[in-house]
């Protein structure tokens, strides 16, 4: 299994949980956005527009850019298959445990417990 910045994974995971930031996630997925075409569809004011932003960057979520007086903002892909990698390792593991446990039952079939009259 393969080691994982237990920082990481958890900024990466924190900034997850907010729907704004999985919001903010999903507008870049479709390319790279100015810090006001972000906030455009958010009912909330740019000082808290920006501090989603920071979260996110910290995270190593999203990358940021200053040109002149336009701050453009894009997704980091490197955090996001850290914690794909992540999930996927944990996927894995889980099926083969239930593999295991189908092997076993296939293997014992008895007859199911008797439930005892309440």
């Amino acid at each position: 299994m393969t080691n994982y910045s237990a920082t990481t994974l958890d900024h990466v995971f924190q900034a997850l949980a907010d729907p704004t930031r999985r919001g903010m996630v999903e507008r870049l997925g479709r390319g790279p956005a100015s810090v006001t075409q972000l906030a455009e569809p958010l009912t909330m004011s740019l000082p808290t527009v920006l501090q989603h932003l920071r979260v996110l960057e910290a995270s190593g979520l999203v990358r940021t850019e200053k040109v002149g007086r336009v701050r453009t903002c894009r997704i980091e892909p490197t955090a996001l298959r850290t914690a794909e990698r992540w999930i996927a390792d944990r996927r894995t593991a889980w099926e083969r445990r239930l593999d295991r446990l189908g092997d076993y039952l296939a293997q014992h079939p008895e007859d199911p417990p008797q439930q005892e009259p309440e």
